[in-house]
């Protein structure tokens, strides 16, 4: 096997001495590229520099960059102050995600546009060709590598342009703060405050009062209501318990035929569940555990309940076990009696969580 050298002296070009005073960078980068079977057949600078052109580029490459770290700022301050939990009416939490869309937007877009034009503006042309071969690595090699680095660097022109270097990191340090905000964020504010993950709205009341279960137009429910074999959704029976500040509620209150009660008691009774449902009763949760989408087609023959969203088949009388599609994890069961009024109310708030898993889910 040949070394570069001697592929050179094969060609008719001897190699340059890289340790020669006087050599400039661009000597030496251009040495090492002959050295690799490169030959840089043309090398244009798109602009002279300390030219108006190259101011006007300069400006404008940072006109990007400071604006990614104004977007970024306005981010951080969105995403830190704006107020977000779900108010009924037009209010600000309505503008919340959409302008952490946008100005995340306007971020990224101006990083991308800045790096294009300082890429296809301010970088030199070049067009090199390179013959394909195989070496060892020898100290000129290490010293070439050195100087082509280095040539690199003032090929940017961060140097003789500081507003760029300036821009770039006035620009990029938000962008930083972007990404660390909900890992800070969730070691400075408790994100379960509250217990909100792990609580919904039937939970007790603080007085202890159990609390009922209604339709849609608050109607608390009877067993009277619902026929064998029938179902209807209801929601806990406390301030704005069907809006959309109890949204991980909604439940399915489902009367079961006598044999499928049985086989569903049974079911229950191996998971510990032996007193969750009334009579022939069961309620179980509507939110989807795959991705949390309103589980509500009702198979009464089958006993199943299907998600529109994925397919997603539960069988009921099995602890709502998944037994077709992606969801993995069964829908949590409400513990349910009568009161002394003859309403539904719920013993206590679900005693699994709600919904899609999350990492803090035991």
């Amino acid at each position: 096997m040949t070394t570069h050298t001697e592929h050179q002296a094969q060609q008719g070009r001897e190699p340059l001495d890289v340790r020669t005073p006087g050599l400039s960078q661009f000597d030496i980068v251009r040495e090492g590229a002959r050295r690799d079977d490169i030959e840089i057949v043309h090398y244009e600078p798109q602009v002279a520099p300390g030219s108006k052109a190259e101011r006007r580029l300069t400006r404008t490459v940072a006109s990007f960059f400071l604006l990614t770290g104004l977007a970024a700022t306005a981010f951080l301050v969105i995403y830190i102050w704006w107020p977000w939990e779900y108010a009924p009416g037009r209010g600000g939490d309505k503008w919340y995600t959409p302008l952490l869309g946008l100005t995340l937007g306007v971020a990224l877009l101006g990083i991308g546009f800045g790096i294009l034009t300082w890429g296809k503006k301010l970088l030199p042309k070049e067009v090199s060709i390179q013959d394909r071969h195989e070496g060892t690595v020898s100290e000129d090699d290490r010293i070439i590598t050195g100087q082509t680095m280095l040539y690199m660097a003032d090929e940017l022109g961060v140097k003789r342009r500081p507003l760029l270097g300036i821009s770039l990191l006035a620009g990029l340090a938000p962008v930083g703060a972007v990404a660390a905000a909900p890992l800070v964020g969730g070691l400075i504010s408790q994100p379960h405050k509250n217990n909100q993950m792990f609580t919904t709205g039937f939970a007790p009341t603080e007085g202890g009062e159990k609390v009922r279960l209604v339709r849609e137009d608050g109607r608390p429910v009877r067993p009277a209501d619902i026929s064998a074999g029938g179902q209807i959704t209801v929601f806990p029976g406390i301030p704005h318990g069907v809006s959309n500040l109890h949204a991980d509620s909604p439940t399915l209150l489902i009367h079961l035929r006598d044999s499928d009660a049985q086989e569903s008691r049974r079911a229950n009774e191996r998971v510990g569940h032996g007193d969750y449902m009334w009579g022939n009763y069961a309620a179980y949760s509507k939110i989807c555990t795959h991705a949390g989408c309103p589980a509500s087609l009702y198979e009464q023959q089958t006993n199943r309940l299907l998600c529109p969203c994925h397919q997603s088949q539960f069988l009921i009388t099995d602890n709502a076990r998944p037994i077709f599609g992606p969801a993995s994890r069964r829908l949590p069961q409400l513990p349910i009696e009568v009161d002394s009024e003859g309403y539904f109310v719920a013993k206590s708030d679900y005693t699994e969580t709600v919904g899609p898993d999350f990492w803090e889910r035991p």
